[in-house]
């Protein structure tokens, strides 16, 4: 049997073969397809953004560019394949806020650690917009205050269940105010809207690509938008922040690789899809959505990503939110 010295030669030698190896899969990546995990249904904006930034990255790669649909478990079962894909960049998450930034407050013991993932950018984010039934008399955030505080617990709220973003935004407002109202859950946002637009329901924060539609009717009512700053189209509606300071709640969209996924493949995908989602053509197809395109750094990505979470996580806490 060899020695120590010669199975340390042996191992350096073999070292010194792979690293190029790695090195050169890196610099040739990518040599074959990619795949994007959407852990959900097909139809929704998780979905249909990696699609339209697949078709140029397919075209710019010169190879294809597969979304699959992996929904079920809470999001759990699409985001936990990502978690043990191979660290490559042939295997991609598309994620919202749920499994990355929510789920750790929720569920203590995931199968993934939402942590680990290597972000590459925030493809693109939706403003949510606070919209009453126009039974509601209210016309601006403080006189809904004003009427929830006169009348606790008269009011209903819908949202998607499970410690949605939409019902946190809603449990942030009633810490902020002081405020009282009841939580109606709904298996998604299409079918709380409807309810609202029926008057079932009072009151809900959803996307503005959403209930833009019920708002340019009249059907709606929207009183201010989650956004840092007033949206150029509706210069008229203010923000939330205007009202309550530091109220910002976004529907937005990440694009992250496996744990441990080389930072030479992550900065790779982030630079491409940055210049994808500055084309025109993907522009307008984004904001046809009601979607602002994105392209953070990496970097950014990963701040932001603990900026969310740790803005989610105190309400989680404070309004005392737990699974369904």
């Amino acid at each position: 049997m060899p020695g120590a010295a010669s199975r340390s030669l042996w191992f350096a030698a073999v070292c010194l073969v792979a690293a190029p190896a790695t090195a050169l899969a890196q610099a040739d990546f990518p040599n074959r397809a990619i795949k994007i995990v959407v852990p959900l249904a097909p139809g929704g904006t998780a979905d249909i953004l990696p699609r339209i930034i697949g078709e140029k990255l397919s075209a710019r790669f010169g190879q294809p560019v597969v979304i699959e649909n992996r929904s079920g478990g809470g999001q759990h079962i699409g985001t936990e394949a990502v978690a043990r894909a191979e660290p490559d960049g042939y295997t991609l998450l598309s994620s919202a806020a749920g499994p990355l930034v929510i789920n750790p407050s929720l569920f203590p013991n995931l199968s993934y650690d939402p942590f680990a993932f290597a972000p590459i950018t925030v493809m693109a984010s939706l403003p949510y917009v606070l919209v009453v039934n126009p039974k509601v008399p209210a016309r601006n955030v403080a006189e809904l205050v004003a009427y929830a505080k006169a009348n606790p617990d008269k009011l209903n709220f819908a949202a998607p269940g499970g410690g949605s973003q939409t019902q946190l935004a809603v449990e942030w407002l009633k810490i902020l105010s002081g405020t009282t109202m009841t939580y109606v859950p709904y298996k998604g946002s299409a079918p709380a809207v409807t309810d609202l637009v029926a008057g079932h329901v009072d009151l809900m924060f959803d996307n503005l690509g959403n209930s833009l539609q019920h708002i340019r009717a009249g059907r709606l009512r929207a009183l201010a938008v989650a956004n840092e700053q007033r949206l150029a189209e509706f210069p008229d509606l203010p923000t939330m922040a205007e009202t309550f300071p530091g109220f910002v709640a976004t529907s937005w969209f990440a694009l992250l690789a496996p744990p441990k996924t080389p930072a030479v493949i992550a900065d790779k995908l982030w630079q491409a899809i940055a210049e994808t989602l500055r084309m025109p053509d993907v522009e307008r197809r984004l904001r046809g959505l009601g979607a602002a395109p994105g392209g953070t750094t990496p970097a950014a990505t990963a701040a932001f990503l603990r900026q969310e979470t740790e803005r989610w996580s105190k309400v989680i806490a404070e309004a005392n939110i737990k699974p369904e």
